[in-house]
């Protein structure tokens, strides 16, 4: 008995080793038959089918705090949503995965194997909110991605790239320094022309973002010709791809190539074949767009050409700073630096009006507190580089065949209501060749500087301002401080840029100014009396500059005598 159950087991072992070696070899001469046959498009399609891979490297994006999303951009799942995604993941047949994945319109190859099935079981487990959230940014961002490689003759279901460089995040950055939507490198985001410093960083402008991963994409696919070869040069870099094709003997298969790829990179092109899938089918998995508070905005694009913080439109315009924010992530510090160039801002329709109709009051609201290290002596910088003063040039365009009044704004960003008050226009019909102005450019600080210095020079000598300064006090009222210099009020606003009664303690107020004339010296003696930095260009506005500086420091001092033995001027 003990003999005939021990002949058994032998035999039963022999058989289901036979059946294992038999699987293996061919397993291996499939692989073999890749590899002598690799111009064979059937031996390639075994090749991507059977691939599999036990050290996925999962994209950061995976791992992005659901509190980034959800606080940034005002998400939240509705109580509909919630029943939706209480509802457990189905999960389906492989042949079924890849029927959905197949049936999704597309010129890219979304090809379906254990590692793309990893990243969609990742996704419509474990990342289902995560889904949720990017489903619902997907309703603003990806019809601006969509126009851009429309535009540029792209696949449309490049689109969901940024869903595995950022998880849709503007503002994210990678350990290695990667940033934005389409996780630009700063020298790659500079090759195509995004703007960083400490101020702005057009990696995190959704638009201008978009504009270069456009044309970087395009430009790699000029390079390999086939799109899994593109993404994954997106990713790690065209020479990490060409050192794997090189190493694979000149393969230019992604699926050939997967190993000699770096780790990172390997499940990128299955990352993101399985987000193509699961933004297509989420409905299948029981997964809900959360729902996005500001989805329903229609947005507008106005040109500021100002030094304006985000807080201070906030407050004249009553609009959540978080809203204002989220609309313009490319501006670092809360800061647009328009004084320097013009930069677009974003704000919702209904409120660029507003925009335009106060934006003297936006300019100068609570201003100190936010430029107070900028804020230039007055009559000298401020003064003669100011918009409001009329230092402007006007931008002119012809317009064309097919052009209205939204394209040109869009093309220059401005809006319609800017153009047609800049036209002096009462409807929308355009005629060909028409020139209309769509901006608004600052005359440079030095070119106003260097008209100044010649007129001074004809007239024979220079005119300077010399102001005289008062430190606000206890129990003060701009009311009194004119009536005690012998000033209108109106006149002692102008002076000091106040557009309403409202002074802090502490406040130094200009309460007199007047005009010296100031002839020209022999040149010998201002050889020797002056720095050498005057005599470079434009220095006459600055060493009138450092002289006022000294003057209200002086005057300073005496206010601060008086103020220790008087309580008045």
């Amino acid at each position: 008995m003990i003999r005939n159950i021990l002949f058994t087991t032998i035999f039963l072992f022999v058989c289901f080793a036979s059946i294992a070696n038999t699987h293996l070899v061919f397993h291996k001469a499939l692989i073999s038959d890749s590899t002598n046959q690799r111009g064979n498009v059937k031996t390639k399609a075994v090749i991507k089918d059977i691939i599999s891979d036990d050290a996925i490297v999962y994209p950061e994006s995976m791992s992005e705090k659901l509190s980034d999303l959800l606080g940034a951009w005002q998400l939240e799942l509705s109580a509909v949503n919630l029943e939706c995604m209480r509802g457990q993941n189905i999960t389906y047949h492989d042949t079924v995965y890849a029927n959905k994945l197949y049936s999704i319109p597309s010129v890219m190859e979304l090809s379906y194997n254990q590692v793309v099935k990893t990243y969609i079981e990742m996704y419509s487990t474990r990342r289902r909110e995560q889904v949720s959230y990017m489903l619902a940014l997907g309703e603003y961002y990806f019809p601006m991605f969509e126009e851009a490689l429309d535009r540029h003759g792209l696949p449309l279901e490049l689109k969901y790239l940024p869903v595995i460089e950022s998880a849709l995040n503007p503002i994210a950055v990678s350990r290695v320094g990667a940033t934005g939507l389409w996780q630009f490198m700063l020298k790659t985001g500079k090759s195509y022309g995004l703007e960083v410093n400490s101020l702005v960083d057009e990696r995190r402008d959704p638009y201008k973002s978009t504009e270069a991963a456009v044309r970087y994409l395009k430009d790699l696919y000029t390079i390999y010709g086939d799109w899994n070869l593109v993404i994954a040069a997106y990713n790690c870099g065209p020479g990490n791809v060409n050192k794997a094709i090189a190493r694979s003997g000149g393969k230019r298969d992604y699926w050939e190539i997967y190993y000699r790829l770096p780790k990172e990179t390997r499940g990128y092109v299955p990352a993101f074949i399985a987000a193509n899938y699961i933004m297509n089918h989420f409905a299948d998995h029981n997964i809900c767009p959360a729902h996005n508070s500001g989805s329903s905005l229609t947005l507008d694009t106005i040109n500021v050409s100002e030094q304006i913080h985000l807080e201070q439109i906030s407050g004249v315009l009553n609009i959540p700073l978080s809203e204002i924010k989220r609309l313009n992530p490319q501006f670092k510090s809360d800061r647009i630096p328009g004084n320097i160039k013009s930069y677009s801002l974003v704000l919702p329709s209904d409120k660029m009006f507003a925009y335009i109709d106060r934006n003297d009051s936006i300019i100068n609201y609570n201003r100190k507190s936010y430029f107070t290290h900028r804020t230039y002596t007055h009559g000298y910088m401020d003064g003669t580089n100011s918009l409001n003063d009329g230092n402007t040039t006007d931008i002119y365009y012809s317009v064309r065949r097919g052009d209205n009044l939204s394209s040109i704004a869009r093309r220059n960003g401005t809006t319609i209501s800017l153009i047609k008050s800049w036209n002096n226009l009462n409807s929308d019909r355009l005629s060909v060749g028409k020139k209309l102005i769509v901006g608004k450019k600052a005359v440079p600080l030095q070119k106003v500087a260097d008209d100044v210095s010649l007129a001074q020079a004809k007239s024979g000598g220079s005119n300077r301002t010399v102001n005289t300064y008062y430190r606000v006090k206890k129990g003060d009222t701009l009311g009194d401080i004119a009536q005690k210099n012998s000033i209108n009020l109106t006149q002692l606003r102008s002076w000091n840029g106040l557009k309403s009664t409202r002074i802090n303690i502490g406040d130094q107020l200009i309460v007199k100014q007047e005009v010296v004339h100031e002839p020209i010296v022999d040149n010998k003696e201002s050889d020797e009396d002056i720095s050498p930095v005057s005599s470079e260009k434009g220095s006459n506005i600055i060493s009138e500059y450092i002289k006022e500086q000294m003057s209200k420091s002086a005057e300073s001092r005496i206010d601060s005598i008086k103020d220790n033995n008087t309580e008045e001027l």
